[in-house]
């Protein structure tokens, strides 16, 4: 599967700081239409999840489930994150065919 190729296209976004981690952040740089794509942990709460999807769904940002949070946090070199804004659109691009595909 792509799993390998997808934490590896995180750590480079994030290596290039072309990432937001954190509901609140997120969810801010969603209104202000900086996100380009959005990944949910699997494993997010309930509330956190549909606060995100709602905002992506309003905003007209493409958003996925993809993974748990310590797998997404570990992609990105830190603790566990439920979720993570991608804002540029090349890195958000590669990624979304990526996450297409599985």
């Amino acid at each position: 599967m792509n799993h390998e190729k997808i934490f590896q296209m995180l750590g480079l976004a994030t290596r290039a700081r072309k990432i937001i981690t954190g509901e609140e952040l997120v969810v801010k740089e969603i209104q202000k239409g900086n996100a380009k794509l959005v990944i949910l942990a699997s494993d997010a709460a309930y509330n956190s999840r549909k606060k995100i999807q709602d905002k992506c769904t309003f905003y007209n940002v493409e958003y996925h489930i993809f993974g748990n949070r310590y797998e997404l946090g570990h992609a990105i070199g830190k603790e566990a994150r439920v979720v993570i804004a991608i804002t540029d659109q090349g890195f958000a691009k590669k990624l979304s065919s990526l996450l297409n595909e599985n």
